[in-house]
């Protein structure tokens, strides 16, 4: 599924604020590389529902281990150890050393022989914490994408010669001579597999966390729905991001494919048009979403329009910008694949008139794409009784209430179009009004 830098930072997939970004949300990585991997699944969505499901049948599987997978002996510390170790230049170790060679290399390589004993032993606790997660991992019937990396595993760790240079039993207290033997066997012939199984391991970390988000946060794993017309069906939908979220139900169909949201400011359109949004996208990494229940159609594109910025240098203004993401959004939404468009407070960047003129002709132009879906927000209410002629249309609002002058949200979508006018409210609520009388 596609998706540009603009959408991942509208929907803060990720962030510079990184705390503040999905990716933070999801990441329960034990090793830098399993940090990278698991970047890289976020950024690259699936686009096709084979892919998908693979990868929600390993975060599964994975889900069941948890606990028995945080007592394996490997840490980001032992990765680390095992890449130094082929980046270190050290004396030459000595192969299949006798007493006395071995004795040499510890007075006249003292150093040299302490970093090589200080990492083979994390090679050892490397070795066994693989062993361990190819026993936990090995089932008769596991998804396939899982027991390839299982076998690949296998193979690195059965590789001629090394079964027979690791110890048996007791680990700490390995003979001199027998640790060089591997040191040198380890160095000289295994680097390759060595940094190859690091690398699965680091990929296996980031299922790992996948894994690990997807209990922790309660998500569920969405169904993608085999049909050729884009649909979202979601129940308790709700943003990620949110300390105390709000659960919507969504349903998006090709016979009502664009949503029409109003309501105040601060009432949520926002927040929920990005729930939606960042629950479309993790299902296309094969991720759990944030809902009670998903079903969706696989789609080909996912494009927003919620942060747009002006550019002072070269001379362009809001509006400007929001005209070229509309173009561009067109441009590429015509091709009569499944695309999911978000658009928040389309027009902010002109006055009213201009904004109802402009936000009209783009929905009515929109409407006539019936094979993507729409979630469109904006200020400008009363362009929506011009747009109740048509029948793909749902209108969906936040309601505000006012209390003794005090506004409350209840973050709940009901159908229609909402009438609040609460600037001057606000206004006046926060002193402003009362500081300008006072001039």
């Amino acid at each position: 599924m596609q998706a540009d830098k603009t959408t991942l930072t509208d929907l803060s997939i990720f962030n510079i604020d990184e705390d503040q970004s999905v990716f933070h949300y999801l990441d329960f990585t034990r090793t830098v590389g399993g940090r990278e991997w698991l970047r890289h699944f976020l950024s690259n969505p699936y686009d096709n529902v084979k892919d998908i499901v693979h990868t929600q049948q390993v975060i599964k599987k994975i889900q069941q281990v948890v606990p028995q997978w945080n007592n394996t002996l490997i840490s980001n510390g032992t990765i680390m150890v095992i890449e130094k170790y082929y980046e270190t230049a050290v004396a030459e170790i000595p192969h299949n050393a006798g007493p006395v060679g071995t004795l040499s290399y510890a007075i006249f390589n003292k150093e040299d022989f302490s970093f090589v004993r200080y990492s083979v032993k994390h090679f050892i606790d490397f070795f066994i914490g693989l062993q361990q997660l190819t026993e936990l991992l090995s089932e008769e019937e596991n998804p396939l994408l899982l027991q390839t990396i299982i076998d690949q595993i296998k193979v690195r760790l059965n590789k001629a010669g090394l079964p027979q240079l690791l110890p048996k039993g007791n680990t700490t207290d390995i003979p001199k001579a027998d640790l060089l033997t591997l040191g040198y066997f380890l160095k000289r012939r295994y680097k390759q597999e060595a940094l190859e199984l690091v690398e699965i391991y680091s990929k296996l970390d980031a299922y790992y966390s996948m894994a690990c988000a997807c209990s922790k946060h309660q998500l569920c794993f969405p169904e993608f729905i085999e049909t050729g017309k884009p649909e979202i069906v979601a129940t308790q939908l709700f943003h990620p991001l949110l300390p105390t979220p709000v659960a919507y139900d969504v349903d998006l169909n090709q016979q009502q494919n664009f949503l029409f949201l109003t309501g105040a400011n601060m009432g949520g359109k926002s927040t929920f048009i990005k729930a939606v949004g960042v629950s479309v996208y993790l299902a296309h990494t094969g991720m759990g979403v944030p809902a009670k229940k998903m079903e969706l159609s696989l789609f080909d594109g996912l494009l927003s329009n919620i942060n747009v910025v002006d550019n002072i240098m070269q001379g362009e203004s809001y509006f400007f910008n929001e005209v070229q993401r509309i173009r561009k959004t067109i441009e590429k939404i015509t091709d009569g694949r499944k695309w999911l468009i978000l658009i928040d407070e389309l027009f902010k960047g002109t006055n009213v008139q201009d904004a109802m003129k402009c936000s009209s002709t783009v929905i009515e132009g929109l409407l006539k794409i019936n094979n993507s879906l729409f979630i469109l927000s904006t200020h400008l209410y009363e362009i929506g009784q011009d747009l109740k002629k048509y029948s793909n249309i749902q209108f969906k609002y936040f309601e505000t209430s006012v209390v003794n002058e005090q506004l409350y949200f209840s973050y709940q979508l009901k159908d229609g179009i909402s009438n609040d006018r609460l600037g001057y409210l606000i206004l006046k609520r926060e002193g402003v009004v009362e500081m300008l009388e006072r001039l």
